[in-house]
């Protein structure tokens, strides 16, 4: 077991981190004051805002994530699709939330277009949000609805979560498998990636199958990124990313952010809540190995996944920094991955 006692007292290096789902779990727990108990921290939330200060994290993409009627599987393995008036309903209302953070915050919440403002809102002690979405079913071939979603701040989109859409086909959970599962971009989906491409939109990949990240990787002119994702080589699960798409993100100066969720963590694929902090320095020790300090980020998933007890919420980053420490990384390498490398990418993606 890692021993972080020591470690965890010295760590004090903000934290950007690549995933949460803060806002479909608001909506989850009840839509009504939602925005009063984020910033209060009357939550049973992985983060809260006090909670988010105690714990060090100073920002990071909020996953705007819409829901189906079922998660029943069909024949196929794939999740059911959603409605797509239901897509736009649920990316509404939860873009709304956002703002009403925002608006009710006096400051401490900051929705970021740029890098800068990103750098400024840390600065001054300001949750640094960026406006996310986890699968773009809100939007029709026309992809209008894009175009004002940037409008209203949206700077980064995975087109899909892990369910078909117009788009593409996203990879199914399965342990013990490859991504290589089902076809890759639909012509729509090739629309979307030259519009976001144009409209510099990052474009998240961590829930693309193995065709669909190849498909976007020949035609994306950016950084190849991927939110939430861990290596592939340590814990064969179909969510994670294999070496050799880990090669391709490094080669175009992208990132990958380490997800908490203990069976993408697990070599075994378990859903050990017991899962230790040294198991997770592991897979950034391997992604470190394969792309490169200036190339890993953090990618929680908070309030989205099932996260080990050794962590608990947000409060346990300080934890997986110390562990991180006390495995070797000097305050550079950690700095980077805290939230340096996220900074960074987001930069070369946005030009700013």
């Amino acid at each position: 077991m890692t021993d972080t006692s020591r470690a965890d007292e010295l760590v004090n290096i903000p934290v950007f981190d690549g995933h949460n789902d803060i806002l479909s779990r608001m909506m989850h727990e009840g839509r009504d004051g939602a925005e009063t108990r984020f910033l209060g921290g009357n939550t049973n939330m992985d983060i809260d805002l006090p909670r988010a200060r105690h714990g060090g994290l100073a920002g990071g993409l909020c996953a705007v994530y819409v829901s189906a009627a079922s998660r029943e599987q069909d024949a196929n393995g794939d999740l059911p699709r959603v409605e797509r008036q239901s897509a736009v309903d649920q990316t509404i209302a939860q873009a709304a939330l956002l703002r009403r953070i925002e608006a009710q915050s006096e400051g401490a919440f900051s929705i970021c277009t740029s890098v800068a403002e990103i750098r400024t809102a840390i600065a001054n002690g300001s949750f640094a949000s960026v406006f996310h979405i986890e699968g773009i079913e809100a939007a029709g071939p026309d992809l209008d609805i894009i175009h004002v979603l940037h409008a209203a701040g949206l700077r980064t989109l995975g087109p899909v979560w892990s369910r078909p859409n117009i788009f593409a086909h996203g990879v199914p959970f399965r342990f013990g498998h490859s991504p290589d599962i089902g076809p890759g971009l639909t012509e729509a989906g090739r629309d979307l990636i030259r519009l976001c491409n144009r409209l510099k939109i990052m474009i998240d990949l961590s829930h693309m199958n193995d065709a669909g990240f190849w498909d976007i990787a020949r035609m994306s002119d950016v950084p190849l990124v991927a939110s939430h994702s861990n290596a592939f080589a340590v814990c064969p699960h179909s969510r994670n990313a294999t070496d050799r798409q880990l090669d391709a993100i490094r080669d175009t100066g992208g990132l990958i952010g380490l997800n908490f969720g203990v069976k993408f963590l697990h070599p075994e694929g378990r859903a050990d809540t017991e899962l230790d902090l040294s198991l997770m320095v592991r897979h950034v020790d391997y992604l470190v190995e394969r792309v490169g300090i200036d190339h890993v980020g953090l990618g929680s998933d908070f309030d989205g996944t099932l996260i080990s007890k050794k962590i608990g919420d947000v409060t346990g980053l300080l934890r997986l920094l110390g562990a991180l420490r006390a495995s070797g990384y000097d305050d550079e390498a950690l700095t980077k991955i805290a939230h340096g490398n996220w900074l960074a990418v987001l930069e070369r993606t946005w030009g700013e």
